[in-house]
């Protein structure tokens, strides 16, 4: 099996449409998309097995005026037959190199304390990391539910 790693680009947003089942959490909406990819500091890899986005990594870089500029894996996705194959990993790899390439110092991702594959995944990167930690996160909507062109999630909010 071919797989292509790709960085996505403004005008790029048609190729994710062409994607398998399980590669995001919701319904991708080209609107979005394309506000995503055009914003400074927002970056999207995928992997292309066939012409057909079968996984997907997004990161944003934080800046900040008393630390060092550091990158948020905010999203890794594998569609469920592509998974376990080193997809992921190729993809951390080439976002990585993304955030060194901006100057970023480090990077930090959090996922669920029962998502065995992501811990294993992010838990063996080469790069010197420390043991992970336990945080809240709190979520704020800033308008009420329901409300017409957002997808709701199963908890009734976005976050």
């Amino acid at each position: 099996m071919n797989v292509e790693i790709r960085r996505l680009h403004p005008g790029d947003d048609a190729l994710v449409m062409q994607m398998a089942d399980g590669v995001f959490d919701e319904p991708v909406r080209p609107d979005r998309l394309a506000t995503y990819l055009s914003a400074p500091g927002h970056f999207m890899i995928v992997a292309i097995v066939d012409e057909i986005v079968v996984a997907q990594c997004a990161a944003v870089i934080h800046r900040h005026p008393d630390k060092v500029s550091e990158l948020y894996i905010d999203e890794v996705g594998v569609a469920p037959p592509f998974q376990r194959q080193g997809i992921a990993k190729k993809m951390l790899d080439a976002m990585f190199e993304i955030g060194r390439e901006h100057g970023c110092e480090e990077a930090w991702v959090g996922t669920e304390p029962d998502n065995v594959p992501a811990r294993a995944l992010y838990e063996t990167r080469k790069e010197p990391h420390g043991k992970a930690e336990d945080f809240v996160m709190e979520c704020s909507d800033f308008v009420p539910w329901p409300f017409s062109d957002l997808q709701q999630t199963s908890s009734g909010s976005p976050c």
